[in-house]
C-alpha cells in the first residue's frame, strides 16, 4: 500500500507532502492542473527514465520519495539485497539534477535503477489512459490471457524451449552444409590443442618461472652478499651489533642517573633485537642459497619453450592457457557439428520438449479463455453493453516462440451481433469499457497491491460512468486503487478524494493538492457536474451522488 508521497521542485510542484489511506481514492481537477504530474512523479520514484526537464525552473534538483507498506514478496527481496527498512516499510527515493543525472535510493541506501524498478514491480501496477488501445495487438492479447491463466512463467519456458530447439536445428543444418570446411577447422584446432596441452603451461607459472630463473642466475651474488652483510653485523665486536651492544650498555648506565633516557633505551632495545634477528635470518638464507647450474639450465630451457610457443601463436606467454581453453571449447563444438545424426537426435529431443511445454501452456490457455470470456461478458452487461459477448479465441498455428496457438479477442458489442475481432468491431467508447473490464478483472488476480488508473474512463459517460465508479470501488475493497478522473460519477464512488489545482505564486504557476471532505468535496463534485457556474441544484445533485454510494 502507498502510504505517502513527497515531492520537491518537480515540474510545477514546489513542495508537496501527501498521505494515502486504503481503498479507492481519486485525483480530480481542471485539465492542465497537474493531475498526471503527480503520477509522473510517482513513476519517477518507481524507476522510470528521468529527464532534466522535470526539475522545476529555478531549482537545482527535483526529488520524489514514495513510502509503501511492503508486501511479503518485497520484504524477502529487500532482505536478500540487504535493503531492509523499518517495520516492513519501503521508501523509494529519486533525485534528478538539472543536468539530467539522477540518483536512486531504497530505504536510504544507494541503488541502481534496475533495483528500483524491481522493487516497484512488487508494489504498483499503472494503467495509462490509452492502455485499452494496446488490446488491439495480438501479442498483448496473448500476454493478457497468459497472465489471467497464471501461466506467465510457463510461457517464458516455452519461449526458451523454442529457442533451444531452433538453435539445434540451425546447428544441424550448418553441420550438413559445411562438413568439409568444419573438418579442416577441426584438424587445425586439434593441432593447436595438442601443442598447448603438451606444453602444460599455466598462467601463474610464467611469473614463478621468471622469479626462479632470476634467483638461480644470481645465486652466487646472493650468497656472497648475504654473507658479507652478516660479517658487517657480527665482525669480532667491531661490527654493527657490537657497537649497538656497547651503546646500549652505556645508555642503560646513564638512564639509571636520569630516568628521562628510558625512552631512548627502549628504542635501542628494539633496534638491537631487530639487528640480531636480521643477522640470524641472513645466516639461514645463505645456507639455503642453491648454486645449481643444472636447475638454472632447466629454467632457461622452460623459458625458451614457453617463449617459442607464444611467438608461434602471436600472444603474450600468460595468454597461452586462455587460448588452449578457447580452442578446446571450439573443437568440442566442431566435433559436435561433425555428427549430424547426433545433432538431429538432439534437435528432435528439444522439439519434443518444446511440444510438451507448449501443449501444457495450450491446455492452461483453453481453461483460462473460458473463464475470462465469462468474466468479461458479465462485466459488459453492467457496462451498458447488454447482450454483448466476449471470447478469447485460440487459433491453432504453426509452432512458434509463443506456442501452438495465437490468441484473438473477439467481441459482439450488442445482442444479435456475431463475434468479430476486437480491432474491427468495437467503437472507441466500447473499447474503453472492455479495456477497463479486462484491467479490473486482471487486477483482481495480479500481485501488485497498488493499482493506478490514469483516465482509463476516457470515452465513458452517463450511467456507464456510475457503473465504472462502482467497479473501481469494488476493486478498492480488495486493493488500494488511485484513479485520475474527470467523471463525477467515478469520483463520487471513492473513499478518498484529492483535488489538484494550479495557482500563480510569485509569478510562477504551481500545482497544489488538497485532500477533500465534507463541503469541499461536494463543491468539487458539483464543479465536475456543472462546469464553471455552480448552482444550488448542482450542489444538491452532488450531495445526492455522494449519499447514494
Amino acid at each position: 500500500m502507498l502510504l505517502s508521497l513527497s515531492i520537491r521542485d518537480f515540474v510545477l510542484v514546489d513542495r508537496l507532502d501527501l498521505e494515502f489511506a486504503p481503498g479507492f481514492s481519486v485525483l480530480t481537477g481542471e485539465t492542465g492542473a497537474g493531475k498526471s504530474i503527480l503520477l509522473d512523479a510517482l513513476q519517477l520514484a518507481l524507476g522510470e527514465r528521468a529527464e532534466a526537464g522535470v526539475v522545476r525552473e529555478g531549482a537545482e534538483r527535483a526529488e520524489v520519495a514514495a513510502g509503501f507498506a511492503a508486501p511479503p514478496g518485497l520484504v524477502a527481496w529487500l532482505r536478500e539485497m540487504d535493503l531492509e527498512g523499518d517495520d516492513d516499510t519501503c521508501l523509494l527515493r529519486r533525485v534528478v539534477e538539472t543536468g539530467g543525472r539522477s540518483r536512486a535510493f531504497i530505504n536510504g541506501r544507494p541503488v541502481t535503477l534496475t533495483q528500483l524498478r524491481e522493487a516497484g514491480e512488487f508494489l504498483v501496477d499503472i494503467h495509462g489512459q490509452h492502455a485499452h488501445y494496446s488490446l488491439l495487438r495480438a501479442g498483448e492479447q496473448r500476454r493478457i490471457l497468459d497472465q489471467y491463466a497464471a501461466a506467465t512463467e510457463l510461457a517464458g519456458r516455452v519461449v526458451a524451449a523454442w529457442r533451444d530447439w531452433q538453435a539445434l536445428e540451425k546447428a544441424r543444418r550448418e553441420a550438413e552444409a559445411h562438413a568439409a570446411e568444419a573438418a579442416e577447422q577441426r584438424e587445425q584446432l586439434q593441432w593447436r590443442v595438442d601443442e598447448l596441452t603438451a606444453l602444460a603451461f599455466a598462467a601463474d607459472e610464467w611469473v614463478t618461472l621468471q622469479d626462479d630463473h632470476r634467483r638461480l642466475a644470481h645465486a652466487a651474488e646472493l650468497l656472497q652478499g648475504a654473507q658479507q652483510v652478516v660479517g658487517m653485523l657480527e665482525d669480532d665486536g667491531q661490527g654493527a651489533l657490537g657497537q649497538l651492544r656497547a651503546a646500549h650498555a652505556r645508555l642503560v648506565a646513564l638512564a639509571e642517573i636520569d630516568g628521562g633516557l628510558a625512552a631512548s633505551v627502549e628504542l635501542l632495545d628494539s633496534a638491537l633485537i631487530q639487528a640480531e634477528e636480521a643477522a640470524r635470518e641472513l645466516g639461514h638464507y645463505a645456507e639455503r642459497v642453491d648454486l645449481d647450474p643444472e636447475a638454472l639450465g632447466q629454467a632457461e630451457a622452460r623459458l625458451a619453450q614457453v617463449s617459442d610457443a607464444a611467438r608461434k601463436f602471436r600472444l603474450r606467454p600468460e595468454e597461452l592457457p586462455a587460448l588452449l581453453e578457447e580452442s578446446m571449447v571450439r573443437l568440442a563444438e566442431l566435433e559436435r557439428l561433425a555428427d549430424p545424426a547426433g545433432l538431429r537426435a538432439e534437435a528432435e529431443a528439444a522439439g519434443a520438449a518444446y511440444l510438451k511445454l507448449a501443449g501444457e501452456l495450450g491446455a492452461l490457455r483453453k481453461k483460462a479463455a473460458a473463464r475470462l470470456a465469462k468474466a468479461v461478458t458479465e462485466a459488459m452487461q453492467r457496462l451498458s453493453m447488454q447482450g454483448g459477448r466476449f471470447e478469447a479465441a485460440l487459433v491453432p498455428c504453426e509452432a512458434e516462440a509463443g506456442g501452438l496457438e495465437t490468441v484473438e479477442f473477439q467481441v459482439a458489442p450488442h445482442a444479435g451481433q456475431g463475434l468479430k475481432p476486437l480491432a474491427r468491431t468495437a467503437s472507441g467508447g466500447e473499447l474503453s469499457r472492455i479495456g477497463l473490464a479486462l484491467q479490473t478483472i486482471l487486477s483482481e488476480s495480479a500481485g501488485a497491491p497498488v493499482l493506478i488508473f490514469d483516465e482509463v474512463d476516457a470515452g465513458i459517460g452517463g450511467g456507464v460512468a456510475e457503473v465504472v465508479g462502482r467497479l473501481l470501488a469494488d476493486l478498492g475493497r480488495q486493493r488500494q486503487v488511485l484513479c485520475v478522473t474527470h467523471l463525477p460519477q467515478v469520483a463520487a464512488g471513492a473513499t478518498g478524494h484529492f483535488r489538484v489545482s494550479k495557482e500563480t505564486v510569485a509569478g510562477r504557476a504551481q500545482s497544489q493538492v488538497t485532500a477533500l471532505s465534507g463541503a469541499l468535496r461536494v463543491e468539487e463534485i458539483a464543479r465536475m457536474l456543472g462546469g464553471v457556474k455552480i448552482t444550488d441544484a448542482t450542489r444538491r445533485h452532488a450531495e445526492e451522488m455522494l449519499q447514494s454510494q
